[in-house]
């Protein structure tokens, strides 16, 4: 019995040692069998690396070009937006339409006098248009016309000034409209002997009597008309 026992044991202990060895050598064959990285999957890797790196970057240009774009788009609204009734007008309107100006049954000789005699008050600092529209009783329409209109004969100025959040334009008079009211009653018109006057001659405006008289009753009358 003692015998039997001790063949069993050893019959035990050999396949242990030869499943160990079974063990040992499928582990061998399996890393031999695993594919081991070879320098062009390398080189294929680094190059889809790459790649995606430059896709990356294209993609944040684009974005960026987006955004410069967005930007541009949203500042030329807001000048769409800062953009005066005037403005508009002089996009819309030709040079010949604005000097040509008409107000329908109104004397634009008086107005643009009158205009100016306000505006002469001011002196360098001018007056908001709105103002002056409505001491003219004067729609906005037909006074950023007026505006235009001076501003083109070279008779105001017109400054842009942001106002309680709102563009508008302040006038300032530059200089006085020439009128032929201006030359009412002028001796010179009438005069006799108006071809031998000369500066430096006997007969000249500087020491003509009747240009004194004329000049002194212009002064005493009012110097606007209202």
């Amino acid at each position: 019995m003692g015998k039997k026992n001790d063949d069993t044991d050893s019959k035990v202990e050999k396949l242990k040692d030869a499943h160990k060895i079974l063990k040992e050598k499928k582990k061998k064959i399996e890393k031999i069998e695993k594919p081991k990285p070879t320098k062009t999957k390398k080189k294929i890797a680094k190059v889809e690396v790459k790649k995606a790196k430059k896709t990356e970057k294209t993609e944040k240009k684009k974005i960026q070009a987006e955004q410069k774009i967005d930007k541009k788009k949203a500042k030329e609204s807001e000048k769409e937006e800062e953009k005066t009734l005037e403005d508009q007008l002089e996009e819309q309107l030709s040079k010949e339409e604005i000097e040509n100006f008409q107000i329908e049954k109104v004397n634009m000789e008086k107005l643009i006098t009158r205009v100016c005699g306000i505006l002469g008050e001011h002196e360098d600092k001018g007056i908001f248009q709105s103002e002056l529209w409505k001491k003219l009783k004067l729609t906005s329409r037909d006074g950023s016309r007026l505006a235009l209109k001076l501003e083109r004969l070279g008779i105001i100025i017109r400054e842009k000034i942001l106002e309680k959040e709102r563009w508008t334009y302040k006038l300032i008079l530059k200089k006085t409209p020439i009128s032929t009211q201006s030359l009412e009653n002028a001796p010179c018109l009438t005069c006799p002997v108006e071809q031998k006057c000369t500066l430096e001659g006997e007969i000249s405006p500087r020491t003509c009597q009747w240009i004194e008289d004329w000049v002194l009753l212009k002064i005493k009358k009012p110097l606007m008309v209202k």
